[in-house]
């Protein structure tokens, strides 16, 4: 999976530079976009394929069709002989510790914990993709709308960016003077006529399952921005609409608060990119040689990095009758080391290449007589074999030598049980362990009939018993898998965790979510100070109890993650902010709004500012300087919604006063945004004044750049 996950995130790398080099700038916006999503679909389905041996620049894996040495004549038995690569043990885990005792090598525990890593990742982008798909659901169904034949027009009374998505239109109509209105709902519909909500959500998906890769979301971008220019190129074919009109409506709504991702957004950041393409001198028919590039750069990847078919040539192994070097943990060198009444073992097997090494403590009554200052022999033995011993001690230290006998009789119950697949290293480990029989037999009583060896090995070390069983069968879990066995225990999730959370106010929680709560730290003195934080801080007591506004499992694990405590939020209660919802107290902590920030605005002068503009304003790291850097330029009414639109655009007051050197001295917050949007600087007059259009209505200048 890794492998083709990273391959996947190389092609989307090579699609994105080859748009962003050859096809960005041309104005086949239609052909662009089948571009796209052809480049999209393929980055997918390419690591797939295998290349024919004689085209892949990779050497192919030689598969083995074995012939037994028995079976051809002794005479030519001198003919080459390929051995067999011996096999890696399997980690023998200490009945102690299954972590600290282990022999895994530190490559495949990282690969393991980068696939889990992964798969998180997935889990999350792909449950914030259905929760965007539900919001919009919600709103198209619970808000007023209007039907416009195929189209339906979402009345919204937020100040949410107009947007579409499928066949809804999602709009303010108290916002937009009625011009701008239907230019709105134009714009809108050329989307949902092209389907354009097909292509923004395959781009979702894969940055569900591209999360980690920061060219999958510039290819995202670049997609999107796509769309953009071919429905704005498309509205200005219809002959009732004005280039210069429908580019001041674009002004008119330039920064209101973002919309969904997997909707079209009518007004979005890159406006300035948008009146530039719309400008843009058409693409030549001769510059369509650029696309046909991509053929042989996608046949040239496929060489380059997709798997070739394996070749097949003839090998033979080795009889049973000739001698066997193949690596063998049974078999090795011991030191030992006497503590009291427990002696500490550390068994190494002969072949220093595998490195195999077990270490487990003993009691001493476990043993045979010990041999003390001269050699002999001494045993181990458990249900699962017996570890025969060789060597001596001298003092409380001693080494020798050891051989392993498994038991078949215990070997034979467990396949009867349906613990198969059992092999050499696993004989080691479930002598280590001290898997009983008897163990099996009560894990069959309590309903786990089907455990797998690997489970078995996990559930013994981890001290897993009767008890343990029945604590979370009595506690509202009577049918936990093994593997929830393993996880909670690992976890220590016990009876009593269990019911803390459940009187902390979350009666109903899954495991799962106990393990989310364990993982995080999140215990029932945490839940209660919160929760008593959140009432005092919405007014209604500190009753826990009250659970009308408890924030359910989810949120408390996203408020953990975040920090976001009792401290936390009785601190924004004192700074003024009261019955903030779970997502206003998310957004506050994730971009990190502090009483601080709150007091110095507060300070200056800036008093009554909304919590979702505090997100914003701390967002785009607006300060009370530069709201106070405006006022000391004249503009007495600056507001926190206006500072975040001329903070986006990069507008300062030394950018305003700049144009009094071409002679507007009273240029408003307003022309001021629309003069950064469209990249026009006191020099851009000048040249127009030089070539002989002159005006003292800066609105003319606006008007002029925007149609060029």
């Amino acid at each position: 999976m890794i492998p083709y996950v990273l391959h996947v995130a190389l092609l989307i790398g090579v699609c994105l530079l080859f748009y962003k080099v050859l096809l960005q700038k041309e104005t086949f916006y239609h052909l662009n976009r089948w571009v796209l999503l052809a480049c999209l679909a393929v980055t997918f389905l390419l690591p797939l394929i295998r290349v024919p041996q004689q085209w892949a620049f990779r050497k192919a894996q030689e598969v083995a069709v074995t012939t037994p040495a028995s079976v051809i004549p002794q005479g030519q038995l001198k003919t080459p002989v390929v051995e067999t690569t011996a096999k890696q043990p399997a980690t023998v885990a200490s009945p102690t510790s299954v972590v600290q005792e282990t022999a895994v090598s530190l490559l495949p525990q990282l690969l393991k914990w980068t696939l889990w890593l992964y798969w998180c990742g997935v889990a999350a982008f792909g449950l914030n993709f259905l929760l965007q798909v539900l919001v919009l659901v919600r709103q198209a169904y619970k808000s007023p709308f209007i039907q416009d034949g195929q189209f339906r027009i979402v009345e919204l009374d937020t100040d949410k960016a107009p947007c579409s998505f499928g066949n809804y239109i999602f709009i303010n109509p108290e916002k937009y003077d009625w011009e701008t209105y239907s230019q709105i709902l134009l714009h809108e519909k050329i989307h949902i006529k092209q389907g354009h909500s097909f292509d923004l959500l395959l781009a979702e998906l894969m940055l569900v399952f591209q999360w980690f890769n920061p060219f999958a979301w510039l290819y995202r971008k670049e997609l999107e921005n796509n769309l953009e220019f071919l429905t704005d190129s498309d509205v200005l074919t219809n002959n009732e609409v004005e280039r210069e009109l429908y580019q001041m409506s674009l002004l008119k709504v330039s920064v209101p608060n973002l919309s969904l991702r997997i909707t079209t957004n009518y007004n979005q950041s890159l406006l300035k990119k948008r009146i530039v393409m719309m400008n843009a001198k058409r693409s030549n028919i001769h510059t369509t040689w650029k696309y046909f590039f991509l053929l042989p750069l996608m046949a040239f990847l496929m060489c380059a990095f997709n798997e070739p078919t394996a070749s097949r040539r003839p090998m033979v192994l080795r009889s049973q009758t000739t001698a066997d070097t193949s690596f063998d943990p049974r078999e090795g060198v011991w030191k030992g080391t006497i503590t009291g009444t427990r002696i500490r073992m550390e068994f190494r097997s002969k072949d220093e290449d595998h490195n195999s090494r077990n270490s487990n403590e003993y009691t001493l009554s476990e043993f045979t007589s010990l041999p003390k200052g001269t050699p002999g022999d001494f045993k181990l033995i458990r249900e699962a074999g017996t570890m025969n011993l060789n060597g001596k001690f001298d003092g409380n230290t001693g080494s020798g030598h050891y051989k392993f006998t498994g038991n078949p009789g215990y070997y034979k119950y467990m396949e009867s049980q349906g613990i198969t697949g059992i092999d050499k290293n696993d004989e080691l480990a479930f002598f280590m362990i001290n898997i009983k029989k008897e163990f099996v037999a009560m894990l069959q009583r309590k309903g786990f009939k089907n455990v797998s060896k690997n489970d078995l090995i996990a559930l013994a070390a981890l001290g897993v018993n009767e008890q343990y069983i029945v604590s979370l069968k009595q506690n509202g879990f009577p049918h936990a898998s093994a593997n929830d066995l393993i996880t909670g225990k690992a976890m220590g999730i016990n009876g009593a965790f269990i019911n803390e959370i459940r009187k902390a106010g979350y009666p109903n929680v899954s495991f799962d979510k106990l393990v989310s709560f364990k993982a995080q730290g999140i215990n029932g003195q945490y839940i209660s100070k919160f929760k008593s934080a959140k009432a005092a801080a919405s007014g209604k007591g500190k009753t826990p109890a009250r659970r009308a506004n408890n924030p359910d499992a989810d949120d408390m694990i996203a408020y953990k993650a975040l920090n976001v405590d009792e401290a936390y939020v009785t601190s924004l209660k004192n700074a003024g902010y009261t019955n903030l919802s779970t997502n206003d107290l998310i957004a506050m902590k994730s971009v990190g709004v502090t009483p601080e920030f709150i007091k110095s605005f507060k300070n200056a002068g800036f008093t009554n500012i909304s919590h979702d503009n505090l997100v914003s304003m701390k967002a785009l790291g607006i300060t009370p300087e530069y709201l106070n850097s405006f006022k000391n330029a004249g503009f007495t009414n600056i507001t926190p919604d206006k500072a975040a639109g001329l903070k986006s655009l990069g507008v300062t007051p030394e950018f305003i006063k700049s144009f009094k050197s071409v002679g507007f001295d009273n240029v408003s917050l307003d022309n001021a945004t629309a003069l950064k949007a469209l990249g026009i600087t006191p020099e851009y007059i000048s040249q127009m004044r030089e070539k002989g259009f002159k005006s003292d209505d800066i609105n003319k200048y606006i008007t002029l750049k925007s149609a060029f």
